[in-house]
This record gives structure tokens, sequence and C-alpha cells, in this order.
């Protein structure tokens, strides 16, 4: 931690977010460094003063356009000092699986592997587990890899699809911020990218991951997770070149992780599944393709402006399957798909009245309605679920794969797929 520490000594030092990382860089700067002042900023960034500050660390959900250089970050602070140790893992979808299984194949192959990013707590909370065998498995968001400049020794770029565009504005914004896990690589470094990565310039050996080239057994659900999984086995290659069964022992005994097409329950013969992950149409459509028998799928979150083409085209091409709308882009696909209404606002001022208990599900008594006949839409959560129950057959399946955030309306993700498990369990779902 050397060269972290001798870049905060003696700085006059700003915290800007007092999230979970920011009070884990206050825990580290507190412990190792002799730092001359330490202060802590929540708000704008325009109210900072920064003739005040030698470094200003920020935290990953403030986003910044453009480069300053009084501005790092944990990322930043942590691979300039352990970038040669570090296996850096990102994409639209898939990080968290990729990450996590990689790390228990790892350990399976008897390398010291320590998994962190995103998946887990912040990184600076790990450097006291660091030695000179240990390997860090380190999931990173587009936030995180937006101002580095080093990069992880070995990169894993799995996909890119349209995503927090509230950010960036712009595909091509998001896509220069997760680049930098590659473009800021050296001729010693190692990527695996996939198929639909766009072109990055680069100087490290390449390889493009197409398809899976072996028969994976897994445990979890999903042929995009044979993609994954086909990620995983390269980079463990150049760990453990002895024996390839070991790697794929250690692929097929890993569990997956809660929220992503997690199986928690059968109820009156109706299998129960949350994707709360789910935050892209791809993503809902993957999982729709991954579960047997599906009778019921419920979607919507807030809407970050991406398009949902691709999904209301697979609504419309499965009309075997109910698919239950709910939140803004619940509103908003339902319109794609015929749902005519005068005002054109989100969330109409009546919305909440035409969503009524007497309501969902009822397009009779609303007027100029053509929705297909596999869709609902109704307001929120809590109906959707009864929805679901009231309307998916014995023998078949329900998914939560909302194909959107949770913000606005949960914590995130984990607190909404628990809400989704507590509303199957309890006999009574109807909002009181």
């Amino acid at each position: 931690m050397n060269s972290i520490i001798s870049k905060l000594n003696d700085k006059r030092i700003l915290i800007f977010g007092y999230g979970r990382e920011g009070k884990s860089t206050e825990n580290f700067i507190k412990k190792h460094v002799r730092y001359k002042s330490l202060d802590i900023f929540e708000g704008s960034i325009l109210q900072i003063d920064e003739d005040k500050y030698d470094v200003i660390i920020k935290s990953p959900g403030i986003v910044m356009l453009d480069d300053n250089p009084k501005f790092t970050s944990q990322t930043e602070l942590f691979l300039d000092e352990y970038h040669a140790k570090t296996i850096g893992v990102t994409g639209t979808k898939g990080k968290s699986t990729t990450s996590a299984m990689l790390a228990n194949v790892l350990k399976g192959c008897g390398v010291k592997a320590l998994l962190l990013g995103n998946i887990g707590k912040p990184c600076f909370d790990y450097i006291d587990d660091i030695d000179d065998d240990t390997w860090i498995v380190f999931e990173l968001s587009c936030h995180q890899l937006l101002h580095i400049n080093k990069a992880p020794h070995i990169a894993i770029f799995l996909n890119l699809f349209e995503e927090h565009l509230d950010y960036y504005k712009t595909l091509e914004k998001y896509f220069y911020a997760k680049s930098n896990i590659i473009s800021h690589q050296s001729e010693n470094d190692f990527c695996f990218v996939g198929e639909n990565v766009p072109d990055i310039e680069h100087k490290s050996e390449m390889k493009i991951i197409s398809s899976p080239e072996r028969d994976y057994e897994l445990n979890i659900l999903g042929e995009h997770n044979k993609i994954n999984a086909e990620f995983v086995f390269e980079v463990a290659k150049l760990f453990y070149k002895a024996d390839d069964e070991i790697i794929l022992k250690g692929i097929k005994e890993f569990k997956g992780l809660p929220h992503r097409l997690e199986y928690f329950a059968e109820i009156d013969k109706v299998r129960y599944y949350d994707d709360s992950i789910s935050t892209i149409p791809e993503a809902c459509i993957n999982a729709v393709k991954s579960v047997e028998n599906v009778g019921s799928v419920i979607v919507g979150g807030m809407d970050r402006g991406i398009d949902y083409d691709i999904l209301a085209d697979f609504i419309r091409d499965n009309e075997n399957i109910l698919f239950i709308l709910c939140y803004e882009t619940g509103l908003r696909i339902s319109k794609m798909l015929g749902f005519e209404y005068e005002d054109n606002s989100i969330y109409p001022e009546e919305f909440e009245n035409i969503m009524s208990t007497t309501y969902v599900g009822n397009w009779d008594e609303i007027e100029d309605v053509s929705l297909p006949k596999n869709v609902m839409l109704t307001i929120n959560l809590d109906y959707a679920v009864n929805l679901a129950k009231q309307n998916t057959k014995p023998g078949m399946a329900c998914i939560l794969s909302p194909a959107a955030p949770s913000y606005g309306y949960f914590k995130n993700f984990e607190e909404r797929g628990e809400y989704f498990k507590q509303l199957v369990e309890q006999k009574e779902s109807v909002p009181g």
C-alpha cells in the first residue's frame, strides 16, 4: 500500500461522497495516512473550493465527465498500486456472476484470490489482506473505470448494451468509460473481450470470446452463463495449465449469486425466480429463455431512457407468456404495445386511480386500449405479484426480471428482490 500512502501523506484531503466507499476511505486514511487535513463533503461539485485541497477522493456514484487532476478515487489509487496483481471484470451484464465464479475457480486451483469491487466491500477494506501471493478479482463498474489511468493486468470485458444513459447520455460515452479497462493496459497485459464489444485501441494480448468452446456443466441457469464460464476458463488457464478438469470442476461447483435468476420457492405448484439484477431488456429476455415453462414475467422500474424495442417485440412474439408491467418503464412499454392515453406524461395524474384494484387487468372498462392479451399493466410490485399469483398456472414459473433499475422505488436491486420474495411467500399480497 506504499504508493497509496505516499500519494496521500502530508496532503489536504477531501472525501467527496460519504456512502459505503467514502466511509471506507476515511477509515483507511485515519489508519494509515499522515494527512494535513481531512474533510468530508456531500453536495454539488460546484460548492467545492478546490484551492483548499491537494487531493479530492470521490465516490463512484459521483460522475464527472471531464478529467480533473485533483480528483481521484479508491479504484484509481488501488490500481496504481496493485494493477499487476489484479483481474478486472466489467461489462453491462454478467460481471458479478463471472467475478464470483472466477474467484471460486482460482481458489480451487490453489490461487489465493480476493473478490472485491461492486460485488463486495470497497477495495480499501481488503488492503491489509493482500500479500505477495494474492490475486485480486475486481468487479469494475463504468463509474469506477471512467477516470482511471492504470488498468488491471488481466481484463475481462464481457459485453456492451445500452445502460446508464441517464448519466452518459450516449452509448459511445458509456463505452468510453468501460473501455479504460483495456485502453490503459501495456503489452505485458492480457484482455478477454466479448464479441459485441466495439473495437478498443490496445497494446495488450487480446482474445475475443464469441461462444463456449467446451460443454460446461453449470449449476446456474442460462446459455449466457456458458459464455461467462468460457471467460473464466480462459483466464484460469493463465494460472493453472496442468489439468482442465480442475478448472471445469470449479465452474460446475459454482452455485450462483442471489437475485440473479435465483429459484427460491414453489407455492401452489408455481415456481418463483428472483432476477432483480435485470436492468436492461436483454437480461429479461435471457431470463425468460433460461427458465422452463415460464407462465408470467414481472417487468418495470426506473426509466433511464434506453431502447425497449427489443423487449416489446419479444412480448409480442411470446403470446403464451403473461407480462405484468409496472412502474415507469412498465407504462412506457405498455404505450409501445398499444396503450393509448391522452396525457403523455410518464405518470398521468389519474394513473394510480386507473390502475386501482378495480381496473388492474380489466381493460374493457378503459377506452382506447388495445394492449396484447398477454399484457397487464399495474402500479407497483405489490399488485404485480398479486396478478402473478392469480394468473400463473400450476406447473409454470413466475420470474421477476424488471429490465429496469430499482432506483426511485427501492434502495437497490437487492431490496427489490427481497421484497418480491416476501410478497410471494405471504398469503395475501394485495396492498391494503
